[in-house]
């Protein structure tokens, strides 16, 4: 089988029950070792590689510390490979979501399609970035929406090991809990792991139904090292 047939089948083969059931109690749920090593390596290695369409200082427009590219169509097979499979696994949570908190949306069950709502609303650049920190490196909270057609769950993978390639530098997510102070959770992925998250809200049962909470992700400061990651968003961009 080829290296792209592999991956496919790792990603069938997860235990999307279990992952989905987490995704859908928590915003958020980390996958372990999703991507081997060498594709981590290849990924980084490319990093200098003229296959972008734009690069984003962060501090410029203080998003932050660091760098991060958006890659161009066509994307590296493995990123599709990704976007594509992930994608056709998650997209019952998503609708689930719509109909827990009483929107009259649904999200089409293939990528493809829901790409193509993307174009038609104007949203044609890809969004799979590779982003890279040095020592003093983060980003500050937000939410990657990009447009008016957007998807609600998202995914990053970590391409260094936490704690060999660099220390700091966790992934944070932050919960805007209704009435009451924000929840902050603190995740240390390693290499090759996928860590699914929301794009922007989920629901939340409370004792009159599902109520809508907020929620944004960034990352803490690297204290030494170099820390990448590969981050894919399933809806295209304006720019």
């Amino acid at each position: 089988m080829t290296p792209e047939q592999t991956l496919k089948d790792r990603i069938k083969n997860l235990d999307w029950d279990q992952i989905n059931k987490t995704l859908h109690d928590k915003g958020f749920a980390i996958v372990k070792q999703v991507l081997r090593e060498r594709y981590c390596d290849t990924l980084i290695s490319d990093y200098d590689a003229d296959a972008y369409r734009k690069t984003v200082n962060m501090e410029r427009y203080r998003f932050g510390y660091g760098e991060y590219k958006y890659y161009n169509y066509p994307l590296p097979a493995i990123i599709t490979d990704l976007r594509e499979s992930v994608y056709s696994y998650i997209v019952p949570v998503a609708n689930k979501w719509m109909n827990e908190l009483g929107f009259d949306k649904q999200f089409p069950g293939t990528h493809e399609e829901m790409k193509q709502l993307s174009h038609e609303a104007g949203q044609t650049k890809p969004t799979a970035l590779i982003l890279q920190y040095t020592e003093g490196g983060f980003n500050t909270l937000h939410q990657d929406l990009y447009g008016e057609v957007y998807f609600p769950i998202q995914m990053v993978f970590m391409l260094d090991q936490h704690n060999r390639d660099y220390t700091g530098g966790e992934f944070v997510i932050t919960e805007q809990i209704p009435r009451a102070q924000s929840k902050v959770n603190v995740l240390t992925p390693n290499m090759g792991d996928m860590v699914l998250f929301t794009t922007n809200f989920r629901p939340v049962k409370g004792s009159k139904g599902y109520y809508r909470v907020n929620m944004k992700h960034g990352v803490s400061p690297v204290h030494s090292g170099k820390r990448h990651s590969l981050g894919i968003i399933f809806h295209d961009a304006l720019s």
